[in-house]
């Protein structure tokens, strides 16, 4: 079975983000647990959480196609000590947050190496940052997501995905999510190679650390390293591509979450999608 949905507002409360996944029909949904683009956030209340776990269970919101996405401040491969110790704090909050909230997953951008360390020692320094959070934490996996390469941002080869996860101690508790927008532009040809980047992913890294897919169209052209999301069918990649994963029963039972652009098309993409995957 595929479970869909999108990254949905968590504004006014992370108790409101099952009601607006809800409401576009998803059976899965992405949230911010707490202000992306601030470093320190309050505590979740014990209200806003009880409200999020009942209307979670109302609306037949599983923990396991919930994906939550972190900060997009923190960087885990941080080359400067401050920077990175922030981070760090930072990540093993939202890895908290999750856990209070009774989530299973948390997405996250894994780093970058801002021209001040090799890309090697970042990656290195990544799963360091991630096995620290995964000691303090419980029952939460750490979901790296791939990476379009712009910047210097880690990521954007499946080699640095497998990488990582080599060097996380709980391997039970580390797995990846791959943006299609992102694998696209990063010069893997989901267009005309399907079955050949699927099988590259999975010889690489595994298919069995897959934990989630961001399912978005691209601005961009093919291997571009520009992260320019786009509305399904309105962008470079095919729409067949789509419909084709919808019906790859590889990718049933995970979350797929969109991030495309307009949130006013989410609930005809959503309803579009799970029609491809009844096919």
């Amino acid at each position: 079975m595929k479970y869909i949905g999108a990254h949905v507002s968590a504004s006014g409360g992370v108790e409101n983000a099952p009601i607006n996944a809800h409401q576009i029909g998803a059976n899965a949904f992405a949230l911010f647990t707490k202000n992306q683009r601030q470093w320190v956030s309050p505590p979740l209340t014990k209200k806003s959480i009880e409200l999020f776990k009942t209307r979670c269970e109302e609306y037949g919101f599983q923990p396991e196609y919930i994906l939550p996405h972190d900060s997009y401040l923190i960087n885990l491969g941080h080359p400067e000590e401050e920077g990175l110790e922030k981070s760090r704090a930072a990540f093993l909050d939202e890895m908290q947050r999750c856990e209070q909230l009774g989530l299973k997953l948390l997405n996250f951008h894994p780093g970058s190496h801002l021209n001040k360390l090799s890309p090697e020692a970042c990656l290195d320094r990544i799963a360091e940052s991630i096995n620290i959070a995964l000691d303090k934490t419980q029952g939460v996996t750490a979901v790296i997501e791939n990476t379009a390469g712009q910047g210097s941002n880690m990521g954007f080869s499946f080699y640095h995905l497998r990488h990582i996860i080599d060097r996380v101690e709980d391997k039970s508790r580390v797995g990846f999510c791959i943006d299609t927008c992102h694998t696209f532009t990063a010069g893997y040809n989901l267009v005309d190679e399907y079955d050949k980047v699927w099988g590259e992913l999975n010889e690489v890294v595994g298919l069995n650390f897959l934990r989630g897919i961001h399912l978005n169209d691209s601005k961009k052209p093919l291997a571009s390293h520009v992260d320019r999301h786009d509305s399904l069918g309105q962008g470079l990649i095919d729409k067949a591509f789509f419909s084709r994963l919808m019906q790859d029963p590889r990718f049933d039972n995970i979350p797929i979450i969109l991030e495309t652009p307009d949130e006013n098309l989410w609930a005809e993409e959503i309803a579009w999608l799970r029609k491809e995957s009844e096919i």
